[in-house]
């Protein structure tokens, strides 16, 4: 071996070493600097990111053992008053193919998906003035009437506080909302000027001193995103302390600004998901519809690299190609909630099961106020 390619050998070796030594660092203490982070994201090779997926895996079975908890997912509408630059139901697409389900349309999705074993019903649409709080309180309280074991999460966007109190008071348990970035230039550059990152922020923040279990996430390698950045993302995240986050890859969407750039990085995203499973080992952590739409074995990935959490598609067949927020979205095959047969054969070949519970957040204090 020449002079050259032993220094090159050492090199590797010394970097692989500080590597593991952070990975190793996160686990015990549940943080890191923020240099540290970006060195951490910017330094993970295939070695060192096995080890990181590893160590993923032995903090998630040590809370949640093997089981996989599983959302049915309702995609209530995709009308939307906003205009990100990033989605495909953006309000300034005038080639997205408009829906919206009635209350009977939604309490019939639930009660497939009540029979075919899910607990938790996440009822996801764009901004859609249609749904008024008193509609959305009406949907909420029929489905806990019908379904009172269950869990209702919540993902329809920025609202009043008193719209998000009213929600809970109705028997929503659960909100997701995500920041996006922690960058307020960031996500200025991502987002029309109408929309605020300051209001986005303090709606998390309403919603979690509310009594919801919060969901918070982000985009990874959505333009313009730096290692600084998703740095960030992981202090936003350690100081808000949700029960889940959703993360998955910037997927772009041709009719929107930004459908000529490129997709996120699966690989990092999965760094990031294992990531945020050392930092928080109680977290609700998703493999994303996003990630199994990068990647055909996407959500296995994101389960061995920490996830917890599949949210399989209870929509109506008829409106799932509608909900287009990006390019090759899937809701078929194992996004489907109908092949949860498949989707368990799958979780059971990586040595993983379903479970039939709603799956609340360890963290939860329950309703209590």
């Amino acid at each position: 071996m020449s002079e050259k390619k032993r220094e090159e050998e050492r090199r590797r070796n010394q970097e692989h070493g500080k590597v593991t030594e952070l990975i190793d660092r996160l686990q015990e203490r549940k943080m890191l600097e923020r240099e540290e982070f970006i060195y951490l994201i910017d330094s993970l090779d295939e070695a060192s990111a096995s080890y990181l997926y590893a160590k993923a895996r032995e903090t998630s079975k040590s809370v949640f053992g093997n089981e996989i908890y599983t959302r049915g997912l309702i995609e209530i509408t995709n009308f939307c008053r906003n205009d990100c630059y990033y989605c495909g139901i953006r309000r300034s697409n005038r080639n997205a193919v408009r829906y919206r389900l009635t209350k009977e349309d939604i309490l019939l999705c639930a009660g497939e998906g009540y029979e075919l074993g899910f607990r938790t019903f996440v009822l996801q649409g764009g901004e859609d003035p249609y749904f008024t709080d008193e509609r959305i309180c009406d949907i909420v309280s029929s489905l806990r009437e019908n379904w009172p074991d269950c869990a209702v999460t919540l993902s329809v966007g920025e609202k009043e506080r008193a719209s998000y109190e009213a929600y809970f008071r109705a028997g929503a348990d659960r909100y997701l909302l995500r920041h996006e970035t922690a960058d307020c230039g960031h996500y200025e550059s991502l987002h029309p000027s109408g929309m605020s990152f300051q209001r986005r922020i303090q709606c998390l923040y309403d919603l979690k001193d509310i009594g919801y279990q919060v969901g918070a996430g982000f985009m990874v390698g959505s333009p313009g995103q730096t290692t600084e950045y998703l740095a960030e993302d992981l202090f936003f995240l350690h100081a808000l302390q949700p029960h889940m986050v959703g993360i998955g890859p910037f997927l772009p969407h041709h009719d929107t600004p930004f459908g000529g750039e490129a997709a996120g990085s699966t690989d990092r995203t999965l760094h990031l998901l294992a990531i945020l499973r050392l930092m928080m080992p109680e977290l609700l952590l998703p493999a994303t519809t996003a990630l199994g739409t990068a990647s055909s074995d996407g959500r296995e990935r994101g389960i061995l690299a920490g996830a917890n959490v599949v949210m399989p598609n209870l929509s109506p067949a008829e409106v799932r190609r509608k909900y287009m927020l990006y390019d090759g979205k899937v809701s078929d095959g194992a996004e489907s909630a109908q092949a949860r047969a498949e989707l368990e054969k799958r979780v059971r070949a990586i040595g993983y099961r379903l479970s039939d519970s709603r799956g609340d957040s360890p963290l939860w204090k329950g309703r209590d106020r």
